[in-house]
């Protein structure tokens, strides 16, 4: 069962995003749908922008760019305790991090899905993340839904802190927007992909491909 408080925020990024059908599928019936990949990348920081369905959405905070360190920031576990970005389970292998705004919608949950279960093995050489402004309760439930036990969902909740320090928070809204990230074994990130439409997907498969080319070269 939800618990009361997620769903409700659930429901609330729903409206905001203007997305329908915000039920998790479960698991194996998982029904992947036709979605659009976006193609190139928009730049993270203050002055720059992301379309929603063609109407622009400022993005605010220091930009983070290819080549740069990731940042030290914390953010929630499951259990509500405070792990640095870049201290995670994975630290000193790859990692690939991907950036929903929010779990409960159709796009969101494809992503999620895709990082999950399409990614070939490369669950076995790397660690695969989530970061969303979603409660740390409302990505377990996800999680125990889906039936996702292969991906670290950490939770931005606290002050959308991961999100102003890399340039990738929405202010107007006050939600992430849509990235992945590859980050290599030094914390520097080395492939970034942020969708220049918040209702495309990234091009997961593209990430995975760099990132097993990092584990190759390791």
């Amino acid at each position: 069962m939800r618990r009361p408080y997620s769903g409700i925020m659930g429901t609330m990024l729903c409206l905001l995003l203007g997305l329908a059908g915000c039920q998790t599928t479960a698991g194996n019936n998982f029904t992947y749908k036709s979605m659009p990949v976006a193609d190139g990348t928009a730049v993270a920081g203050e002055g720059n922008k992301i379309l929603f369905k063609g109407n622009p959405l400022a993005l605010t905070g220091s930009g983070v760019k290819i080549g740069d360190t990731l940042r030290d920031v914390k953010v929630a576990q499951n259990d509500l305790s405070l792990v640095n970005i870049g201290e995670t389970k994975g630290s000193g292998k790859v990692r690939i991090i991907s950036v929903v705004p929010s779990l409960d919608t159709p796009v969101c949950e494809q992503q999620t899905h895709i990082l999950s279960e399409r990614n070939k093995g490369l669950d076995k050489l790397v660690e695969l993340i989530t970061v969303s402004i979603d409660t740390p309760f409302a990505q377990k439930r996800f999680a125990g839904e889906a039936k996702i036990a292969n991906v670290t969902f950490l939770s931005d909740y606290r002050g959308a802190e991961f999100g102003k320090t890399h340039g990738l928070f929405l202010e107007g809204p006050s939600l992430l927007t849509r990235a992945v990230m590859v980050i290599d074994k030094t914390n520097t990130v080395r492939y970034l992909q942020i969708t220049p439409e918040l209702t495309q997907l990234p091009d997961m498969e593209e990430a995975f491909q760099f990132a097993r080319r990092l584990v190759t070269e390791s």
